[in-house]
């Protein structure tokens, strides 16, 4: 198995989408994209319908909020 190292391809920058995670020289947020993997899209749908996307780039925003949850802390 391959590891994605997220920052590769995820940047947070105040000035695109509020200063949310978004996919670099994209102004598409990670959250979108989870929101399309949730709602049964498949990688090969996204990269159809956004199709300056790459696969890489979707599995980093899976590595990203696997990461995040990891780190949050449950009161």
């Amino acid at each position: 198995m391959q590891y994605v190292n997220y920052k590769e391809f995820i940047e947070v920058n105040p000035e695109v989408r509020f200063n949310k995670p978004v996919i670099k020289g994209t102004r598409i947020t990670v959250y979108d994209v989870l929101q399309w993997l949730a709602s049964g899209m498949t990688y090969q749908e996204i990269l159809e319908d956004f199709p300056q996307l790459t696969q890489q780039q979707i599995l980093a925003c899976l590595a990203y909020a696997a990461n995040k949850e990891r780190i949050v802390k449950v009161a």
